[in-house]
């Protein structure tokens, strides 16, 4: 999974330690094998290359549901 731009419920990093307390990888770069992109406000390249790739990209309210609507 990859973290693109900026989430209103929770920073980057805890976003990605969430993620990573559920066993998903995280990654700095979206790639043909990147499973999801989260894509916050503002996201930029990375979201573009994702829907290069035909990669699946979650919005926030989306990757909250994932987490089962975990916020901090």
């Amino acid at each position: 999974m990859v973290i693109t731009g900026t989430l209103a419920s929770m920073s980057r990093e805890q976003a990605q330690e969430a993620l990573v307390a559920r066993g998903a990888r995280v990654s700095a770069s979206v790639s043909k094998k990147t499973g999801f992109v989260v894509a916050g406000s503002e996201a930029g390249s990375k979201l573009e290359k994702a829907r290069e790739l035909g990669v699946p990209v979650l919005d926030e309210q989306q990757f909250l549901a994932l987490l089962g609507g975990e916020s901090r």
